[in-house]
């Protein structure tokens, strides 16, 4: 799913050359590019859940591999573990949250039911959800307006 990809990169899931965060975990009202308006976003607890999943997976993985194979002293266990899991949270948290926001556009969810005009278009913007949303039919939050 490019949407994903370039929400997970930062930038707008439309366009892909605006930027989705203002600050760390703000989103943007609206991309400077294209003018997608990402207020109705509703990514705000699956992208912690994600990242507590995934970074429990790999410091966990780590952790027996390290702690079963060497014979480490308990303060660099102390130390590197918590540090590891605190830097692999905080780095993977706004690309997991901008990946969610471009799940949300691609179905068409939670606000994303219209895309802004094609560029030099006049088109009033076309639904959202591409086949998934078609086959839904009017499934709230699966492309209907």
């Amino acid at each position: 799913m490019p949407a994903m990809a370039r929400g997970f990169l930062n930038r707008c899931p439309h366009c892909g050359e605006g930027h989705v965060f203002g600050r760390f975990l703000k989103v943007r009202p609206a991309c400077e590019a294209c003018g997608l308006e990402m207020e109705g976003h509703r990514a705000d607890d699956l992208p912690p859940y994600l990242v507590i999943f995934l970074v429990g997976h790999i410091v966990g993985y780590l952790v027996l591999e390290i702690e079963m194979g060497y014979d480490v002293p308990l303060w660099i266990s102390l130390t590197v573990w918590p540090l590891l899991t605190l830097v692999l949270a905080l780095g993977l948290l706004q690309p997991v949250k901008g990946a969610v926001i471009g799940l949300q556009y691609t179905f068409g969810m939670h606000g994303f039911g219209k895309a802004p005009p094609a560029r030099g278009g006049t088109g009033t913007g076309e639904r959202r959800g591409g086949e998934a949303g078609r086959r839904a039919g009017d499934a709230p939050g699966l492309g209907s307006v």
